[in-house]
């Protein structure tokens, strides 16, 4: 029974790792303002379906391998990441009872929020100024829930993560 609740830690450390590998991936410069934010998306999937394994720790962590990987400033996407994952962890029982649908619609919102808050810190700590480009990577993370969702419950599914 160990195994395979450790087995299963490790499937789920090896798609966050390998959403941090998306998030620094190179893509042409006119598509980088539309990368979804993959971390995230896959933060949220896994707080949803296991909130007692993924909850806000591990958004810390994976916000702080954020700002390391993308060179901000220290804190800035872990203290967004764990805010949303706050939030999506207070609310996992209703967020689940809806469709897939209205879930990317609840998405979209939470990376809206984790874009705001990170413009917000960023402009307290280093003084940005707000461009609509912060919120392109919304829309792309409302598009990709629905196939991120499917792939990952089945993925849970097939190796019984719980």
């Amino acid at each position: 029974m160990n195994a395979v609740r450790a087995h299963g830690g490790y499937l789920i450390a090896l798609t966050l790792i390998l959403t941090l590998i998306l998030a620094i991936m190179p893509l042409p410069l006119i598509f980088k303002p539309y990368r979804p934010d993959w971390t995230l998306i896959v933060l949220i999937y896994w707080t949803l379906a296991l909130p007692n394994r993924v909850n806000v720790g591990v958004a810390w962590i994976c916000g702080f391998l954020l700002d390391v990987l993308l060179g901000t400033v220290l804190g800035i996407h872990a203290l967004s990441c764990a805010i949303v994952i706050y939030v999506s962890t207070s609310n996992y029982q209703k967020i689940r009872n809806f469709s897939v649908w209205q879930q990317a619609m609840i998405v979209g919102m939470l990376l809206a929020l984790h874009h705001l808050l990170v413009y917000w810190l960023s402009h307290f700590l280093s003084g940005t100024y707000f461009l609509p480009e912060y919120l392109y990577p919304v829309l792309p993370g409302v598009v990709v829930w629905p196939w991120i969702f499917l792939v990952l419950r089945k993925y849970r599914r097939q190796f019984n993560i719980k």
